[in-house]
């Protein structure tokens, strides 16, 4: 009998004629959500030091924007690093991470050997690989998923990207599997930013297990249920087999924090208008079990931690009416009023939603002798209210802003929906790097400067 990745994998293959236009349309909104996410996150010092590091230990052809040329693997690990910085990137809730990112970091630095039908049906083989990989290898309590499961979709799309069949992109899947890390969910507790360097590892590893597999590198077949037995310490739930794509239950964020953060934080933008804030007493949160695991930072010190804290969304929106990279820089990042509210959020579990495996919150305020309440049940990017294609576009354009010029970032995400499939992925760097501003340029000479590059 053959195995659940087997079959996905054959019947993937099959289809590389042409992907469904739905599907292909998917992937096409995924390439330019990431790519906004990187292009706000590589302006971070820490991944403009990483990227100059990079060029001058692990010097190669790939390029981006004005920085230095980075090997395959480098620029891996910096535009998984970017492309989380800010977390703002898609995700899948079925996987419980995001499939895409790894993926897509992973194949980029390929993508100029590649039209661009062959970069979207090798990302939409690894999307689905990892998809379908997160639903089966849920972590330990402890852990985070992006050094985890994400190496696995990598692997795939890096091995169809190859030329490999579908017996070689499972063998890769498997190398990968072999060697799988147990990353850690305490870079989040702590702040520290060693977590955003875990789907740059992801990435990497999927690469390299796909360039074994191409060399005639073999692994066992059983590799990912070993890794559910050793690495997790229980049996890894069956593998989705069916001919569905996954790809289309992939998520984009309009707010840059955790998905789980964000059904709060869109009920207390919707019960501002009725509240004062100076005089509220109380907050209280209702919210299905997971978000309370993942996200339960209490005054954030760092961005990291506020990014995965409840109260700190909830408190953010109420006092800015947003939660975008802004609320993650001093002053707003510090502000008393905003620090209050924080302290006064209590977060409790809903026993009837966690049963029900339902993402949804429920937000209760006290001001002024009364109390308003607000459910929130489905934010922009859920199924029940998806993104429309004019809104990613105003994404990708403003995450851009800082280093790109307006009109040209605006063209390149056109022409990411546009470009014909048979054309060559180069047509679509060349218009990346039309978005030059000169305003980034002059950041990243600073860097290389102090960093003592050439």
């Amino acid at each position: 009998m053959k195995s659940a990745l087997d079959d996905v994998l054959s019947w993937l293959c099959r289809l590389d004629a042409q992907l469904p236009p739905k599907v292909e349309l998917k992937a096409r909104w995924l390439l330019m959500d990431t790519l906004g996410c990187v292009m706000a996150g590589r302006l971070a010092p820490p991944v403009q030091q990483l990227e100059t590091v990079l060029g001058k230990s692990d010097p190669g052809s790939f390029r981006l924007l004005d920085g230095p040329g980075l090997s395959n693997s480098g620029a891996a690990w910096m535009l998984g690093m970017a492309a989380c910085w800010d977390e703002a990137c898609e995700g899948h809730a079925g996987a419980h991470g995001r499939p895409g990112v790894a993926a897509l970091a992973a194949l980029l630095p390929l993508s100029s050997q590649l039209t661009m039908g062959q970069f979207l049906r090798a990302f939409v083989v690894g999307y689905e690989v990892g998809a379908r990989a997160g639903a089966s290898l849920r972590i330990k309590p402890g852990m985070h998923v992006d050094g985890n499961w994400p190496a696995l979709g990598a692997a795939a799309a890096v091995a169809h990207a190859l030329g490999l069949n579908a017996a070689g992109i499972e063998q890769a899947v498997h190398i990968a599997a072999c060697q799988l890390p147990l990353s850690l969910y305490l870079p989040i507790r702590s702040g520290d930013t060693a977590r955003n360097t875990f789907l740059g590892h992801a990435a990497a590893l999927g690469q390299s297990a796909a360039f074994a597999a191409a060399s005639g590198i073999c692994a066992p077949g059983t590799s990912i249920d070993e890794y559910a037995r050793v690495g997790l310490n229980r049996e890894g739930l069956e593998i989705d087999r069916s001919h569905r794509f996954h790809i289309l239950d992939a998520y984009f964020k309009p707010y840059a924090a955790v998905r789980h953060v964000h059904y709060g934080a869109l009920a207390a933008l919707q019960l501002k208008p009725e509240v004062d804030l100076e005089s509220i007493t109380a907050i209280s949160l209702s919210v299905y079990e997971e978000a309370t695991v993942y996200c339960a930072n209490r005054a954030p010190q760092t961005p990291l931690q506020a990014q995965f804290s409840l109260s700190f969304g909830v408190a953010a929106m109420l006092r800015w009416s947003r939660l975008d990279p802004t609320v993650y820089r001093d002053p707003k990042f510090q502000d008393p009023l905003m620090r209050r509210l924080e302290a006064l959020v209590e977060v409790t579990v809903d026993r009837e939603l966690t049963h029900a495996a339902q993402r949804s919150a429920t937000l209760t305020i006290a001001s002024n002798g009364t109390t308003v309440q607000q459910q929130v049940s489905a934010v922009h990017g859920d199924a029940a209210m998806p993104f429309t294609q004019a809104a990613l576009i105003e994404k990708f354009v403003s995450y851009c802003a800082a280093c790109a010029l307006q009109p040209q970032a605006r063209a390149t995400a056109n022409q990411i929906l546009t470009l014909p499939r048979d054309e060559k992925f180069d047509t679509l760097w060349a218009g990346i790097a039309s978005m030059r501003s000169p305003v980034a340029s002059m950041i990243f000479d600073q860097v290389r400067r102090n960093s003592g590059a050439t």
